[in-house]
């Protein structure tokens, strides 16, 4: 039997898959870049890049036209998500450090309700009366599992399985009462950013307001909807 025309046939299939691969590499740089602007400056971009790159091969070598019309709208959320899983898997919560982000959180909350900006590392180690190395190891996590979907990043601080004491669709619910109680430009930020997927440095030429003030409200809200979930949670 011939092998030629299975090779020739094999051969063109991998390069079609390369080609959609490389075809869709500056939205998944766009994607990991806009991921960076919101984690702490010790995560590397390249490490993003290169893991969504792994996981774009892999879909691209299993993606069927005929069931899914759009590459792209197959492979973002596991692109975005094999990024995630990257982020969860440094696993830098440890149950030593579950109660310190907690009261980072809390006085990073009070400071930027009364200054609008963040304290910083040397005013929360002296509030605090911390190691300045354990408050930027734990505002490095923080940041991190802000990222995270809620529930995920409440048991990674809290230390329980809200899932199994908490309905998704009630999680729902207590997002969407906490995103009424924003302000105007709280609500905004979240729209802008969530649902018109603009980054951080196009939202603040929009509104002008620096990408630094953006990126904090951002992480405040988020940990509203994590204090109500808490309050819920018991």
């Amino acid at each position: 039997m011939d092998k030629k025309p299975l090779e020739k046939y094999t051969n063109e299939l991998k390069h079609s898959q390369d080609s959609l691969m490389l075809q869709y590499m500056p939205a998944l740089r766009a994607i990991a870049f806009r991921l960076k602007e919101r984690l702490p400056s010790s995560i590397d971009i390249n490490d993003l890049i290169s893991i969504g790159t792994e996981e774009m091969i892999k879909l691209a070598r299993r993606y069927d036209s005929s069931i899914n019309d759009s590459f792209w709208g197959y492979a973002k959320t596991r692109v975005y998500g094999s990024m995630l899983d990257y982020l969860r898997e440094l696993d830098i919560v440890s149950r030593s450090s579950r109660k310190l982000i907690k009261l980072i959180d809390k006085e990073v909350s009070k400071y930027f309700n009364e200054y609008e900006e963040e304290p910083s590392d040397e005013y929360l180690a002296n509030i605090l009366g911390e190691d300045i190395k354990k408050i930027k190891e734990a505002r490095i996590a923080s940041d991190i599992y802000s990222l995270i979907p809620i529930d995920e990043q409440y048991n990674a601080i809290g230390g329980d399985n809200i899932i199994e004491k908490l309905q998704k669709d009630e999680l729902v619910d207590i997002i969407k009462d906490v995103l009424s109680t924003l302000s105007k430009r709280e609500q905004t930020i979240i729209q802008l950013y969530y649902f018109e997927e603009l980054s951080l440095n196009e939202i603040s030429n929009i509104l002008n307001i620096t990408s630094s003030r953006i990126s904090q409200i951002h992480k405040e809200v988020i940990k509203k909807i994590r204090s109500r979930v808490g309050n819920i949670n018991g």
